[in-house]
């Protein structure tokens, strides 16, 4: 019998909704299998803020770091929406992606066959569309200083946003991105500016260079602006694709649109850092908000958060063949027509959300007692 770790941190909105279906699928694993989940559930973002005054405990960081992973919700809300505060809820994430060392957030966009219908592609582009975009995650533009926003003496406004990076930065991701497409088709895509940028220039100098200790694995480099054409036309010609944090966020915004819902849309955010099962000490985490529109009336999807479990039992638990029969399960639940409001059809009936996670529940119980 093994024993596992995690903490469950689901926070506002539908956070905790969606999240205690995914906890659910995890008890049925448990259930029909050897394995031992020990959770330990906390506070976080503007719930925390209420309770404690801060959006991140350091008993919860603690917590994250002891544990073997993270399953995380999401954090916010108009209640605590001043950009001015000092405290916000958004800090939480932030902060625990930091405390975790996590320095590439991957996020999976796959169109799933019988929900072609809400990608805005027509179904002969996007059909069978399969890409792993990992993005760098703590440097870049966002991290980087100068940063400023001023008047200067003679009245005009200025702003500055610098972007930097170094070698080490990007080669971790770069060489990570490599591994996990040794997993898959074997196909991967350095996205840059590297006609424009200096930071480009420096990824693809290293993306070419670790290529080099892939022979298996086939490398491309392409503009950022080429690829998020190409997404358009032919989604299906991209496996793994890495790129910096600017231009990460912009093309994996772009991959959820593809797919029809955000929903349907799971990521995982990982590090150098290992658990004492020798997977990634992981954040797991479904990409969209907390939707306080929706929040307690039973609709919100928890595909995302179920798929978010999917990958921290593949990164973190090494747990393949239940992470498998996680992904199975929420593929036979949609063909099946159970489906939320944001999936559904006009005039389709809809499941509630605890309705769709019982059946991806029982659904991964029968494959694993086979």
């Amino acid at each position: 019998m093994t024993s596992f770790h995690i903490a469950v941190l689901g926070g506002d909105g539908i956070g905790p909704e969606v999240v205690g279906e995914a906890v659910k699928v995890l008890r049925a694993i448990e259930g029909a299998s050897e394995h031992r989940f020990e959770l330990s559930e906390d506070v976080v973002g503007g719930a925390a803020i209420d309770a404690y005054g801060t959006a991140l405990r350091k008993e919860t960081v603690a917590l994250a770091r002891r544990s073997d992973a993270v399953l995380f919700g999401a954090v916010g809300g108009p209640k605590w929406d001043d950009p001015k505060a000092a405290v916000r809820p958004e800090q939480a994430i932030l902060g625990l992606r930091a405390a975790l060392e996590t320095f590439a957030n991957l996020r999976p966009a796959r169109m799933q066959p019988a929900l072609v219908h809400l990608s805005p592609l027509k179904p002969e582009i996007v059909q069978g569309t399969d890409v792993l975009f990992i993005r760098e995650l703590v440097a870049g533009t966002y991290f980087a200083k100068p940063k400023k926003y001023w008047q200067d003496d003679k009245g005009v406004w200025r702003a500055v946003d610098t972007t930097a990076y170094t070698e080490p930065q990007v080669e971790r991701t770069v060489r990570m991105a490599f591994e996990l497409a040794r997993g898959r088709r074997k196909k991967l895509h350095v996205a840059d500016k590297q006609n424009v940028m200096a930071t480009s220039r420096l990824w693809r100098d290293v993306a070419s260079r670790v290529a080099g200790e892939f022979a298996d694995v086939e490398f491309q480099a392409i503009l950022t602006d080429a690829l998020a054409m190409h997404l358009l036309y032919r989604p299906t010609a991209f496996d793994v694709v890495v790129t910096d944090n600017l231009f990460g966020d912009l093309l994996t915004d772009e991959a959820a649109a593809l797919a029809g819902s955000m929903g349907l849309m799971p990521s995982a955010s990982l590090g150098a850092k290992r658990n004492k099962h020798g997977g990634y000490l992981g954040l797991y985490e479904p990409i969209h908000g907390t939707a306080p529109d929706i929040a307690g009336k039973g609709i919100a999807n928890p595909i995302a958060a179920i798929q978010s479990l999917a990958l921290l039992l593949r990164y973190s638990l090494r747990l393949e063949r239940e992470g498998g029969a996680v992904e199975r399960a929420v593929d036979d639940a949609i063909e099946l027509g159970l489906r939320t409001p944001d999936t559904a059809r006009a005039g389709d009936k809809t499941a509630s959300t605890t309705a769709v996670g019982d059946a991806i529940a029982e659904a991964v119980a029968r494959e694993l007692r086979r």
